[in-house]
């Protein structure tokens, strides 16, 4: 069959070595959005992200990105015991945990191992999980996350737990919304993710959209921004982990709208549509969970 968790379940990818420097980290703040309101050009809270000076900081969310960083061709799919294409995927879920702030450069080696396979129905869910260490074995940072393969479920398999996240009945502590501009996917593609369903309209008809969409990834580093600015004051170094499960997806052109709020010493947060019409309201990101350091 396609999966065989026989043969995925705690396979070890091979090693992937990679380094960074503060041009990288610019490019990424930037293509989440950085920068972009009027005035943020000499706004000391926004050019910790854009400019690279004495108080440049790296969101966390980089590490997710970081290993495939200068990479061109579109993501293999090269997984052990699993036999799928990138038309069938989605990305599930993902959170990072940094064992200490991301240097603005370095270099370091990812070792990533595929931890479960669930049995959805009609879908399958892999997850990998992998460790950033720097070239003197230190720990960096710890990523883990889930793929979504559409029509590849049914043999039987564990359907595996759900964490969801309770949002608090009462306003939120804090309230924004961003505007993905209409060549945001475009620019994102910049961080090393050349997937076509974020660019070619003919691609994305076929996995079942009206047009390109917009990241998840790029979306998830967009609201852990907004939450850092919002209620950590813009400090990067104050998120030791950020965890998020995707559960929409964001056109460019369109507007996220992000409610937050401080519960049990950590915050919980969803993103929705902002607009007009069916698209409103509609969720983008759910069980949003930011741990301060």
């Amino acid at each position: 069959m396609p999966i065989d968790p026989s043969v995925a379940i705690g396979a070890e990818l091979p090693d992937r070595s990679f380094a960074w420097d503060t041009s990288d980290v610019l490019l990424y703040h930037l293509a989440l959005g950085a920068g972009s309101r009027p005035g943020d050009q000499v706004s000391p809270d926004s050019l910790r992200w854009t400019y690279d000076g004495p108080g440049l900081q790296v969101l966390p969310s980089f590490g997710v990105v970081v290993p495939t960083f200068h990479e061109t061709d579109p993501p293999p799919l090269d997984l052990p015991g699993c036999d799928i294409n990138l038309a069938q995927v989605v990305h599930g879920s993902q959170s990072v945990v940094v064992h200490a702030p991301i240097p603005t450069s370095g270099s370091a080696t990812l070792r990533t191992r595929i931890t479960d396979v669930w049995d959805k129905g009609k879908a399958a869910v892999i997850w990998q999980e992998g460790t950033a260490t720097d070239p003197e074995g230190e720990r960096l940072w710890t990523v883990r996350s889930s793929i979504f393969v559409r029509g590849e479920g049914g043999w039987g398999g564990e359907r595996g737990a759900s964490e969801n996240v309770t949002l608090p009945d009462r306003a939120p502590d804090a309230e924004t919304t961003y505007d993905v501009t209409p060549h945001q996917a475009l620019f994102y593609r910049l961080c090393g993710d050349r997937n076509p369903l974020h660019a070619d309209p003919d691609f994305a008809k076929s996995a079942g959209f009206p047009a390109p969409i917009l990241h998840g990834l790029c979306t998830y580093g967009i609201v852990l921004r907004l939450l850092t600015e919002e209620l950590l004051g813009g400090d990067a170094t104050k998120v030791a982990a950020f965890s998020a499960r995707f559960a929409g997806v964001v056109f460019p052109g369109e507007t996220i709208r992000v409610r937050a709020w401080l519960e049990d010493g950590r915050i919980v947060a969803g993103a929705t549509i902002e607009g007009e019409g069916e698209r409103d309201g509609a969720p983008v990101l759910a069980d949003c969970v930011l741990t301060p350091a």
